[in-house]
């Protein structure tokens, strides 16, 4: 399975794995690339990240 590295779009805002329950690391995190992460970047709770560029990457 692909996995895409995203962090939560505003800093502060709690955003939980559905497995662990554990907040999203403010700074990143590598996730699968999953229905459930995808509804996230969607609905902009999260915003994929550029492991290259340490930046976010704009679609």
């Amino acid at each position: 399975m692909r996995e895409i590295k995203i962090k939560p779009k505003v800093k502060g805002v709690l955003v939980r794995d559905p497995i662990t329950r554990e907040p999203l690391k403010a700074n990143g995190e590598m996730k699968p690339r999953n229905t459930y992460w995808l509804r996230r970047v969607q609905d902009a709770s999260v915003v994929l990240m550029d492991d290259k560029q340490k930046g976010v990457t704009k679609s």
